[in-house]
């Protein structure tokens, strides 16, 4: 390897190195889609049965569509042998439904900015596994809330809410963005402790748990319809999320040493 200053000995003209190495470097073109495959498949998959749900099923067919791959807690008050295995799957099928575009472009939109980092973080598997383990906890809350209730939960948002408390772990604050600018690699682990004592992740947590107690008692923050918002399950991701990614993260070793 040669150092700065060139070659010694004979070699080139200074005049002709120094042009050569003026020239310029050809540079990748950047990606058109700068997202992980786990958040792209992901994103296909969200959009494809929600356009599979608008543009191809019948009323009837998509209302039973969305029965059995809904979450309802009503199930849950009768014998389990007794019905579908809806109850069974509809934990995790629920948060790959949509119930309108504006719904699907709004979660498609966190997904991508919340699943980008943590889905780089995990890797494709772990990413699945955090996401089917997230959204039984969403489900799971929500249950507990709305214990036999005929209501029908979907979305992703609680699968989104899990991914804003991972990123809590890693992703926020000066110090581990200087980390990775420095080192070229993934920030260590925050114990829940150290991202508490960060400012932007106290803000963050703030904001993000006023606009879910705000829903949950009724305030119009999000205009018509924000009633209906499953708060309990953003809550129940939320947690899950912030608490428990150490069970997921493959640098969760590195917390000792943050």
């Amino acid at each position: 390897m040669q150092d700065e200053a060139g070659p010694r000995g004979e070699g080139r003209p200074n005049e002709e190195w120094n042009a050569a190495a003026a020239e310029p470097t050809p540079s990748r073109e950047p990606p058109i889609f700068n997202l992980p495959t786990g958040v792209l498949v992901a994103l296909a998959l969200i959009c494809g049965i929600y356009l599979l749900q608008r543009f191809v099923l019948s009323g009837a067919a998509n209302q039973l569509f969305a029965v059995e791959l809904g979450f309802s807690p009503v199930r849950y008050i009768y014998p389990l042998s007794e019905q579908s295995l809806a109850w069974a799957w509809s934990p995790v099928t629920y948060s790959l439904l949509h119930g309108s575009f504006e719904h699907l472009a709004f979660n498609s939109l966190w997904l991508a900015a919340f699943g980008t980092p943590v889905c780089r973080r995990l890797g494709e598997v772990r990413f699945v596994l955090f996401w089917i383990v997230s959204s039984i906890a969403a489900a799971l809350l929500h249950l507990v809330v709305n214990w036999g209730e005929p209501s029908l939960m979907i979305g992703a948002s609680g699968v989104i809410s899990a991914l804003m408390g991972a990123a809590c772990r890693f992703a926020f604050g000066e110090r581990q963005r200087n980390f990775t600018r420095m080192t070229g690699l993934e920030p260590p682990l925050l114990s829940v402790g150290q991202a508490l004592a960060d400012r932007t992740v106290r803000v963050f947590i703030a904001v993000w748990f006023f606009g879910n107690i705000a829903i949950a008692v009724g305030l119009p923050l999000f205009g018509a319809g924000s009633e209906s918002i499953a708060w309990d399950a953003h809550i129940g991701g939320f947690l899950l999320g912030f608490f428990c990614f150490s069970f997921f993260d493959p640098y969760s070793r590195r917390a000792t040493r943050a």
